[in-house]
């Protein structure tokens, strides 16, 4: 069987500013399906706007869509990201993603879920991590 999600047919919802600092939207592609814990949507950041720290217990996988953002894993450098790159969060591994402080950006974020897990959300990025210079690949 094949099923179609039409485009605006699922609400968008803010995200969450326990979880996010900055205006976030979160855009629900698609939940798991009966043999498979494996999700994914759209988030969107306007300029400032980021992520908490968390991890994965399965990892994750971003795919930018759209503008130029910064992700960092704990204790690692904090990188550009670009519309076309891929980013592959291992298992586990703490980090944040989110727009930079003067562009938006867009990405699809792909999760699999452990014992109905996807996420664990840490403590909010500070405005001085945030900021950090970014370090060319």
């Amino acid at each position: 069987m094949q099923e179609i999600k039409r485009s605006g047919s699922q609400p968008s919802t803010k995200g969450p500013a326990e979880y996010f600092t900055g205006t976030v939207q979160v855009d629900p592609l698609f939940p798991p399906m009966d043999n498979s814990n494996v999700s994914a949507g759209l988030v969107t950041f306007e300029p400032g706007a980021r992520s908490a720290w968390h991890t994965h217990p399965l990892g994750q996988r971003l795919v930018v869509t759209a503008g130029m953002g910064w992700t960092q894993c704990w204790s690692g450098p904090k990188k550009e990201i670009r519309a076309g790159d891929v980013v592959c969060c291992s298992c586990g591994q703490k980090h944040w993603h989110g727009a930079t402080d003067k562009t938006g950006m867009s990405h699809i974020a792909i999760q699999e879920s452990l014992d109905g897990k996807a996420v664990e959300w840490l403590e909010k990025v500070t405005d001085e991590e945030y900021l950090a210079p970014v370090t060319a690949d």
